[in-house]
């Protein structure tokens, strides 16, 4: 397949799946749940932080930890007691326990009361061509409380090494342009042409079976490969192609 050829179909790819039918079996689902821009952020943060392993669990998951918020993230965030931490305790999804959730929240607060948020974080520590070294930087600002060191491996570091999906994952749902009601487009003063696709085995095959990606393992070398490539697709929105790898690989197991 020629360059050309290759641009064609992943741009069809990406207009069959960047549709709100693809809501039906995404975790982005659940922030769609909700309007105000706080609770669109938390929910859509949360929910990308438990989105690894079975999809239908990780969204049965995601709606269990908003009804423990209420159905409020940003006031249960800013205004929970003591009591509503204990009703956390018991949560799990994979190996995300109820003490990750509660340093989790009481982070967010910190984050929120003395950041300007998550968007804050993300906008003014962003660098001219890429947002892992901000993710990097956003890592010590959510550990800068006292933490349990199991927390950490929770929020991942692409300067270790990491291809820190779930967190590219999220950026993509509030940086990208909702035009097609899949997407947010909340953050406004971050460029889509500095997000990266969230690398996971599914998207990495298909990007290996089109000759888009060398590197065997899924980690940040990979991904800087993967996102070299892409931008020469499309420089703009370069990410727009996960729904296409995505979609490929999960639906038509290519």
């Amino acid at each position: 397949m020629t360059k050309t050829e290759l641009k064609v179909f992943l741009d069809e790819k990406v207009i069959q799946y960047n549709n709100p039918k693809f809501l039906e079996t995404d975790p982005i689902q659940i922030p769609h749940l909700f309007t105000a821009k706080e609770d669109v952020e938390i929910s859509a943060f949360l929910t990308a932080t438990i989105a690894w392993g079975n999809r239908k669990s990780i969204i049965n998951n995601a709606h269990k930890l908003m009804e423990l918020m209420g159905h409020c993230p940003h006031d249960f965030i800013l205004n929970h007691s003591y009591d509503d931490l204990d009703d956390l305790v018991n949560f799990v999804h994979r190996t995300f326990n109820g003490n990750d959730l509660t340093y989790f929240v009481q982070s967010l607060k910190n984050i929120y009361l003395n950041h300007d948020g998550l968007e804050g974080i993300f906008t003014d520590h962003q660098q001219k061509s890429s947002l892992q070294p901000t993710i990097s930087k956003f890592k010590e600002l959510f550990f800068e409380l006292p933490f349990e060191q199991r927390t950490t491996k929770h929020v991942s570091d692409p300067l270790k090494g990491s291809a820190a999906k779930r967190i590219n994952m999220f950026l993509r749902w509030m940086v990208r342009d909702a035009s097609t009601n899949v997407d947010f487009g909340l953050w406004k003063n971050i460029a889509p042409s500095k997000l990266s696709c969230p690398l996971d085995i599914h998207s990495g095959n298909v990007a290996r079976k089109l000759g888009i990606l060398k590197r065997k393992q899924n980690d940040a070398k990979a991904l800087a490969e993967l996102d070299k490539n892409l931008r020469k697709l499309d420089p703009k929105d370069p990410v727009k192609y996960d729904f296409a790898l995505f979609g490929l690989g999960v639906f038509e197991k290519f």
